[in-house]
């Protein structure tokens, strides 16, 4: 079950391209004319303790505790804080319910083996209740990590679609540093699209940040170099990859899930239906072109397949990877963070 997070009354977005999902865009935040006024009424309001930033899909919930509940009590409203008390936003017309972890992670991961990531840390010592409502939000949520300004609502990015005059709007997502095999595919979607008619395609790339393996490079080294969400944005074309991360079982010596996993799982999820998924093929590095190709099976010898972790592994150790591999720039990016970090190992 999820926290019903619902709008109030507020603006109604429009753009050009794709519909978003539920027929509008409802933006939660409050005017700025508004926004003093809401703020000195959440002063006055219980506020939930134990909120912080989770770089989370699905579900999207606050977990509470009974002492909080109590602290709660009648109340129908309630403000919500970050991690160092800066209130900022109001829950209306709250409802509190049982936290049925066991179900959250299996609906999450499709399994409830022990050893997932953000399990342990997150979900399990959570409070036992959830706790949602009507969202206003008072200000702009910033991290203040340096890159605020690429995080862009999707007001604001349907709002730049339409200054550009994007007639398609494709998205990529990805977890690690762009590389070369990222760029051919993003490359090779706007071929398709110009091919299918469209006269001006436009990329929206998402880095994701957090932490999915132990040695994985930090947003903010990405940055140098899910799909409601890209609707939302105004996204009406998908680039799906083959392998979702590349998660192992946690106890078991197999992958997780099956490489086409993402795929059928939007191919098939409600509320996608508008949303036009674009597997692509699979990239790898060409030995004999020295740059990043399509994978031709009847030349299955000459190619190179550099994963996610082997490519870290480069970097941390300092070895080249092959040359077309990356832009040497990003590389070189990629080989100072992992630099920076010898000194604090040494040290401890």
């Amino acid at each position: 079950m999820q926290a019903s997070v619902q709008s109030s009354p507020t603006s109604m977005i429009k753009s050009s391209l794709i519909e978003p999902d539920g027929g509008v865009l409802v933006d939660l935040s409050v005017p700025e004319s508004e926004r003093e006024a809401k703020t000195v009424e959440a002063e006055s309001l219980p506020k939930p303790k134990g909120g912080s930033f989770v770089n989370m899909s699905l579900p999207i919930v606050l977990a509470i505790d009974d002492e909080t509940k109590e602290r709660v009590g009648s109340s129908s409203d309630v403000g919500l804080v970050r991690p160092d008390g800066d209130l900022i936003a109001i829950l209306r017309s709250i409802q509190i319910y049982k936290h049925n972890k066991e179900e959250r992670i299996a609906r999450t991961w499709g399994t409830t083996a022990p050893g997932l990531p953000y399990v342990e840390e997150v979900i399990t010592p959570a409070g036992n209740r959830l706790i949602g409502g009507d969202l206003e939000v008072l200000k702009p949520i910033k991290y203040n990590d340096g890159l605020d300004h690429y995080r862009l609502s999707p007001k604001q990015l349907r709002q730049e679609f339409d200054r550009r005059k994007a007639d398609a709007v494709f998205a990529f997502q990805l977890r690690n540093p762009v590389h070369n095999g990222h760029a051919l595919l993003m490359n090779d979607t706007r071929r398709r699209l110009l091919e299918m008619g469209f006269k001006n395609p436009i990329l929206l790339l998402h880095p994701l940040g957090g932490f999915t393996k132990a040695d994985e490079v930090p947003l903010d080294v990405r940055m140098e170099q899910h799909s409601k969400a890209r609707i939302n944005a105004g996204a009406n074309f998908y680039i799906v990859g083959r392998d979702p991360a590349g998660m192992g079982h946690p106890t078991e010596k197999r992958d997780l899930y099956d490489p086409d996993h993402g795929k059928k799982v939007l191919s098939m999820a409600p509320g996608l239906e508008k949303l036009n998924i674009l597997p692509f093929m699979v990239a790898a590095y060409d030995t004999v072109a020295k740059k990043m190709s399509f994978f031709d099976p009847s030349r299955a010898k000459e190619f190179l397949f550099i994963s996610g972790t082997k490519m870290r592994t480069y970097a941390r150790t300092g070895e080249n990877t092959p040359e077309g591999f990356m832009c040497p720039g990003g590389w070189e990016v990629l080989v100072k963070y992992y630099e920076s970090l010898q000194p604090a190992a040494v040290s401890s």
